[in-house]
């Protein structure tokens, strides 16, 4: 009795994990991405932060490059998301002559302080500046937020600082309305559609 009752333990423990390894190796299910459209003016507040922070807004390693998902990335993804969302206090902007400001790991700030310092984090990390595209979207109540959108082998991802959850792209029921170039993090594209872009692989 006890075998049996541990061996349905061992068996319940690990089934996760073998489907996990199987998506991982075998037939993986389609792979949603962001539809890219024509350039676009990149925010002003970024073209600001860009001048400041120029070491944060250069082209590195291969274009457009897709970050390797596995195991490893999930944790540092999660950590990042997690930690980044806890050092910096929710705050917005008081209104000023330069209207928004966006800035590096403050202590306190609002939407797009949160991404641009988990990207900041993230390539540290060593993933691939490409990989890691500033976002700017719609709430369902139609106001402007900031996200930042890991590009992976396994579709894109959207680190929010309003939820620890992170999932895909067309999960999160934000309008995105523009993304940075995989290029050049200065240059930004628009997002052409709702729609996913989806590849099997």
């Amino acid at each position: 009795m006890r075998a049996k009752f541990w061996f349905a333990f061992l068996l319940g423990v690990q089934m996760p994990v073998a489907a996990y390894a199987a998506v991982g190796e075998g037939a993986r299910p389609a792979v949603s991405r962001v539809a890219e459209g024509g350039p676009t003016l990149a925010p002003f507040a970024h073209v600001i932060f860009c001048q400041k922070t120029p070491g944060d807004c250069v082209s590195g390693g291969r274009p457009n490059a897709e970050a390797v998902l596995d195991d490893e990335g999930w944790r540092s993804l999660r950590r990042v998301n997690d930690d980044v969302n806890a050092a910096i206090r929710p705050t917005s902007d008081r209104p000023g002559p330069l209207g928004d400001v966006w800035s590096l790991a403050p202590r306190r700030g609002d939407c797009e302080d949160y991404a641009i310092t988990k990207r900041h984090r993230l390539i540290a990390l060593g993933w691939p500046p490409s990989a890691l595209r500033l976002a700017v979207a719609r709430t369902g109540r139609g106001e402007g937020h900031a996200v930042l959108v890991a590009k992976t082998d396994q579709g894109d991802y959207v680190l929010d600082n309003r939820s620890r959850r992170i999932l895909r792209w067309n999960e999160t029921k934000l309008a995105f309305l523009k993304m940075q170039s995989g290029s050049d993090p200065q240059r930004w594209l628009e997002v052409a559609s709702e729609d996913a872009v989806s590849e099997n692989r």
